[in-house]
């Protein structure tokens, strides 16, 4: 089978049992953390996928990753995922999850790229720039510091970007340049 199959199927399974008992906001949170903890720790793929591994252990494993106090549907979606031994697909579920719960609330992943630390006004306009270029959508930011860019900024909304940087600016000089 696809391996990207089994994740989403399993992901929408927990997003329609979240549903149900009304918890898709908090597994959107564990889930979260899932990701995090996978991103932090390039060894959990590893140790799920190990079939020496006790099968508490990685119970144990995917609870904490969850957070402190993970939530009753979680605690079941992960015996779940045991009980079918696909727990080396975890963290693709995770992923799978969040892109569900995104989808289906309008929410949109935000990465605004600087080539320097910015205060909190000039913050706030790139989010009001995003905010009424994107209506009727929700969204999580995420900022980064690139000094390549030379000045300016670059804004990913999913899969648009907005591109004001010195360094795009410049190679579209060099590039009328060349061609003429």
């Amino acid at each position: 089978m696809i391996s990207g199959l089994i994740p989403h199927r399993y992901a929408r399974a927990l997003y329609k049992f979240a549903g149900e008992s009304n918890n898709c906001q908090t597994v959107y949170a564990e889930m979260k953390n899932v990701i995090d903890a996978f991103r932090s720790n390039s060894q959990l793929e590893k140790v799920l996928s190990n079939p020496f591994v006790d099968r508490e252990d990685k119970k144990t494993l995917l609870l904490s990753a969850a957070g402190k106090t993970p939530g009753e549907d979680y605690k079941r979606f992960v015996s779940l995922i045991l009980d079918h031994r696909r727990e080396e697909f975890a963290y693709l579920m995770a992923l799978a999850y969040r892109d569900i719960y995104r989808k289906e609330n309008n929410i949109s992943q935000v990465t605004v790229t600087t080539a320097a630390e910015l205060p909190q006004s000039e913050i706030s306009k790139l989010k009001a720039l995003v905010e009424r270029s994107f209506p009727q959508r929700t969204f999580e930011y995420q900022y980064a510091v690139n000094p390549d860019l030379i000045g300016g900024f670059v804004i990913d909304v999913d899969s648009t970007r907005m591109d004001a940087s010195i360094s795009s600016e410049l190679e579209q000089l060099r590039q009328n340049l060349s061609s003429n």
